[in-house]
């Protein structure tokens, strides 16, 4: 098979792997299209994500979906030939974490495309891999693979709306409108929020924010809206920290209301950053991290294949897998791209 391996940042290298082999309650998947993450991005830029480092060349990509090549012994659900959506994470099922229902954050979690562990965890950039049984959920048989693969990123909205209190009726903002963060404003609408207001440094993210449907779009450089904001201790009863950006942060503190929650999703980058503990402290606010997600992929694929939630809109370019490092720029390129995905044939 091929494999598009980082061997450094900026430098993807096509390379012929041998084919892996299920085992054992296994499914062998053809993979027919994978979508880049912002931590696909940072690890191509910069050689990490967040506090995990690339120590060797890896394969990058956890968003995926394509069609059962072969199964391992004891699988039964998964025809050959069945298309699938893959949860990219394997928990152990029986540490202190997953006995309590914390399954992402599992002691001896594999998750495709990863550098938290080392030797790294091989992604999904690549035309097989081999997966648990239970990391596949099936999709119909004439369904769009990209689309398909929208259910990472989206599982990753779904895990954090669950942290905040109900939205029903909330004022809400969004800082940055990356595509989580579109997603979270897809979200956020579904379940209930009055007002939806994002904001993010570019225009065309902003546009596809209100293509969402957002409520109002507003540019981080408009200072004076931003002040406006800050008045009278606060105005949104939710803000959902989606850029990874300190500025970002420090933005959500100062226009969450009193008693409002801050939700943190964005990856920040490694090391300390800078927080207003006085604004948390005297405001009263709630300040929440989100990390991956567990058993809301399988819901994510559900929201997607009914049609209740349609992504279509943010998804903006795809390549061949040939043209892998184009499409890394491309995707980098916020002016022209929102969504971009690699095509396998």
């Amino acid at each position: 098979m091929i494999a598009a391996v980082l061997h450094e940042p900026k430098k993807i290298l096509l390379e012929e792997w041998e084919a892996p082999e299920p085992g054992p309650g296994q499914v062998l998947v053809r993979v027919r299209a994978g979508g880049i993450c912002g931590s696909d991005l940072s690890y191509y830029f910069k050689g990490k994500s967040g506090d995990f480092a690339m120590r060797d060349p890896f394969v990058l990509g956890h968003e995926l979906a394509g069609e059962v090549a072969a199964v391992g012994t004891d699988v039964a659900a998964f025809p050959v030939g069945q298309r699938v959506a893959v949860n990219p994470g394997l928990n152990c099922g029986t540490c202190r974490f997953c006995v309590r229902g914390m399954t992402n954050h599992c002691l001896h979690m594999r998750f495709l495309g990863s550098a938290s562990v080392y030797p790294h965890s091989q992604g999904a950039f690549r035309e097989y891999v081999a997966v648990a049984e239970s990391q596949c959920v099936a999709i119909p048989h004439d369904f769009d693979f990209a689309t398909a693969s929208m259910a990472e990123p989206l599982a990753v909205t779904l895990h954090a709306l669950r942290h905040a209190p109900t939205l029903l009726g909330a004022r809400v903002l969004v800082v940055g409108c990356g595509p989580i963060g579109c997603l979270l404003v897809a979200a956020a609408r579904r379940a209930g929020a009055h007002h939806l207001t994002a904001i993010d440094l570019a225009q065309p993210a902003l546009d596809k924010a209100m293509e969402m449907r957002a409520d109002t779009a507003v540019s981080a450089t408009d200072t004076a809206q931003i002040d406006a904001w800050q008045q009278h201790r606060g105005t949104f009863d939710v803000v959902i920290e989606a850029s990874g950006s300190p500025a970002g942060l420090d933005t959500a503190l100062r226009t969450a209301i009193a008693g409002g929650t801050v939700l943190q999703v964005g990856n920040m980058p490694s090391g300390q950053s800078p927080v207003a503990m006085n604004l948390i402290m005297s405001k009263e606010l709630r300040l929440l991290g989100s990390f991956r997600f567990g058993a809301e992929y399988a819901t994510a694929v559900e929201e997607i294949v009914s049609g209740k939630l349609d992504l279509r809109p943010l998804m903006s370019h795809t390549f061949p897998l040939a043209e892998a490092n184009k499409a890394f720029a491309i995707a980098q390129d916020r002016s022209q791209s929102m969504k971009v995905h690699l095509q396998f044939d």
